[in-house]
């Protein structure tokens, strides 16, 4: 009698990227799903159509259980292809970014005259990676292995539990019947402890689109054959500060002055000139913001603040990005430029979608100026991190780079000058935190 294929899998619901892991074709080890043709990681993206008589490749239909119309929607790669084709509709990007703030439960307009909660967003962004990985595993997947970082929200337990809460929620509202959690940076350690030959202290950093999380972890071969880790966990620490925030700074130091950000006003009768207010550029260059910024209140406060630009052309600028929705697109800009000079080249941000000729470049330099507190916060806080573990820097074996953000060459820098005698390895940037969910879930269902 053939055994009942395992019904557990791991999902690495990522800030910018998300993965799932299910078993083998007979039960040993796990294996990464393939979400998009042979791409084993999914951009954590939805687009929304409002058009269905012109619907991009990739679409999905959702039939609706109430009054409101049916959802069209295409995931991932698709959904950010069908934003920059120019299709009709809403790109939603970080998500997870969400999760511990009040946006969660409130609805956002999706331009035909529905909305969709948030929440659901996120619910339907889960049941497609489900679908996914039942489809290839061939039967049923009801107990599932979720990461999430050291903090979702910093400094606010009650708001970090509410998080998990509503990650938990959107799990169960897909069909998991067991939820488990285990921290993003513990995955990594257990994947980063596949390759150990001897026991080692591990510092893992695992910096990705929303945050930046570390571990202390004491792996080697023999404990990777344990089940219960506690022990080899000595301390855990995070900070709300990751790849989309480097994004922002980005565009509030390259782009965002381009619509005004940073200049003077003209000055009101009998009063001083004051600078141009800063909030609506700072969630312009926010992912999570940007469609906040498309409501028609907030786009005729925008539109009556005419009278106070100086330059009249930073006005014209910004009422078109709000008007045209081109918001993801600078975002998009300031992300291409960032993800250059990591590679070691100079970013030229095309902006001839607002004005022909409309340039902007960004250097190291630049680019160093621009995310120099940040990265000194996610330096201090790998130093906390050892230091909660009651270790000293030249107590940590090896150096574990893993998430997206680890590509950036300055903040790995930084990180491997503050623990010099540590070994840096690097891992799959994308895929070891869901490699290594998977391995936890294999010994929590298995």
């Amino acid at each position: 009698m053939t055994a009942p294929a395992p019904s557990f899998c791991a999902i690495d619901f990522g800030t910018s990227n998300s993965a799932i892991a299910i078993p083998n074709q007979g039960g040993s080890g796990m294996q990464l799903v393939p979400l998009e043709g042979p791409h084993l990681t999914m951009p954590t993206a939805v687009f929304y159509c409002t058009d269905t008589s012109d619907l991009p490749p990739g679409v999905l239909r959702e039939a609706s259980t109430g009054p409101q119309p049916d959802l069209w929607r295409c995931f991932g790669r698709a959904a950010v292809r069908a934003y920059i084709e120019g299709y009709e509709g809403r790109l939603m990007r970080s998500m997870k970014s969400i999760l511990g703030t009040a946006l969660v439960e409130q609805t956002t307009e999706l331009g035909n005259g529905s909305g969709v909660r948030y929440i659901d967003i996120i619910t339907g962004y889960l049941r497609h990676l489900r679908t996914l990985a039942e489809a290839r595993h061939g039967a049923p997947l009801n107990h599932v292995v979720l990461g999430r970082p050291v903090y979702f929200v910093d400094d606010d337990p009650a708001r970090d539990a509410q998080a998990q809460a509503s990650l938990q929620q959107a799990a169960r509202a897909v069909g998991f019947a067991d939820v488990a959690f285990q921290f993003e940076p513990i995955a990594a350690a257990f994947d980063f402890e596949q390759h150990a030959t001897r026991e080692q202290i591990v510092l893992v950093a695992d910096i990705g689109g929303g945050t930046s999380d570390f571990s202390v972890v004491r792996v080697g071969p023999e404990r990777a054959q344990r089940i219960e880790r506690r022990d080899d966990i000595l301390a855990s620490h995070g900070v709300h500060i990751a790849g989309t925030d480097f994004d922002r700074r980005v565009s509030l130091a390259s782009i965002m002055p381009l619509l005004g950000h940073g200049t003077m006003g003209v000055a009101q009768a009998g009063e001083m000139a004051l600078p141009i207010s800063s909030r609506i550029y700072i969630d312009l260059a926010t992912w999570h913001l940007i469609n906040t910024l498309y409501q028609p209140a907030r786009v005729a406060e925008v539109r009556a603040l005419q009278p106070v630009y100086a330059n009249p052309v930073h006005h014209q600028r910004l009422l078109k990005v709000l008007t045209a929705r081109l918001g993801h697109a600078l975002a998009g800009q300031a992300e291409a430029a960032k993800i250059a000079v990591a590679e070691g080249h100079d970013g030229s941000l095309d902006l001839t979608l607002l004005e022909r000729d409309l340039h902007a470049e960004l250097d190291a330099t630049h680019t160093e100026q621009a995310l120099h507190d940040d990265i000194d916060r996610i330096v201090a806080c790998a130093q906390d991190t050892v230091r909660q573990a009651g270790l000293q820097a030249q107590q940590i074996d090896a150096l574990y780079f893993t998430g997206g953000s680890t590509g950036l060459t300055l903040l790995t820098d930084r990180l491997q000058a503050a623990f010099a005698t540590a070994t840096p390895v690097r891992g799959d940037r994308l895929a070891s935190v869901a490699t290594g969910l998977g391995l936890h879930a294999a010994r929590l269902f298995g």
